[in-house]
């Protein structure tokens, strides 16, 4: 009597897991199948290996869950090269800015300030300067302001390490930070970053 009620029992169970697969027009149980298991070829991934996920696919392609690359495409890849003149710029005529975080040579040599050398932009920049940058670095970026006198070893700007670094290499450590320094992207805009940069150059000079 039991060994038929076992029987019984693993059929069903059997035929309850068939009928969860998905193929061809039948989509089973699974919800939403088309979301799960859909081929995005998503710009910012590149994943090349046709058995990536093999284990867990339910493509009919016969290739892995996490197999994304445009076949479509030279080489596979997702994301082409724009044609000419089609990148939208900014009020200021400037392309979006796209250099790792880490990358402050590359930084310091392709990055130019877009603003006039003059006066306005200088007092706009120490402005901004004593509301975000003064609680650190001090009021002559010796690193002595108030909480860089609590957490010592803030740089300072006239140090021989620090001196001498260009317009787009300040730039860049305002924007993805540096060191104990967080990035301050979200607090101040790109036009507002480079009056700071000119601002903490006339303090690298003293």
């Amino acid at each position: 009597m039991y060994h038929k009620i076992n029987c019984l029992l693993t059929i069903a169970l059997t035929g309850l897991l068939a009928a969860c697969g998905a193929k061809g027009d039948r989509t089973g149980y699974e919800y939403s199948p088309q979301m799960y298991h859909s081929v995005p070829y998503d710009g910012l991934t590149q994943i090349t290996d046709q058995d990536a996920g093999k284990l867990i696919s339910n493509r009919e392609d016969g290739k892995g869950e996490f197999y994304n690359s445009n076949p479509n495409n030279p080489h596979e890849m997702n994301m082409r090269q724009p044609p000419a003149n089609t990148v939208s710029r900014n009020q200021y005529g400037l392309l979006p800015i796209n250099i790792h975080k880490d990358s402050f040579d590359l930084a310091a040599q392709v990055l130019k300030s877009p603003l006039p050398d003059n006066e306005e932009v200088l007092a706009q920049g120490k402005e901004l300067y004593e509301r975000f940058c003064i609680h650190c670095h001090g009021s002559t970026g010796m690193g002595d302001g108030l909480v860089g006198e609590v957490y010592l070893g803030v740089t300072t700007y006239n140090s021989a390490a620090v001196k001498d670094k260009a317009e787009g290499h300040i730039y860049h450590v305002i924007t993805h930070g540096k060191g104990r320094m967080l990035s301050h992207a979200s607090q101040l805009s790109p036009m507002e970053r480079w009056k700071i940069v000119r601002y903490v150059q006339t303090l690298q000079k003293q």
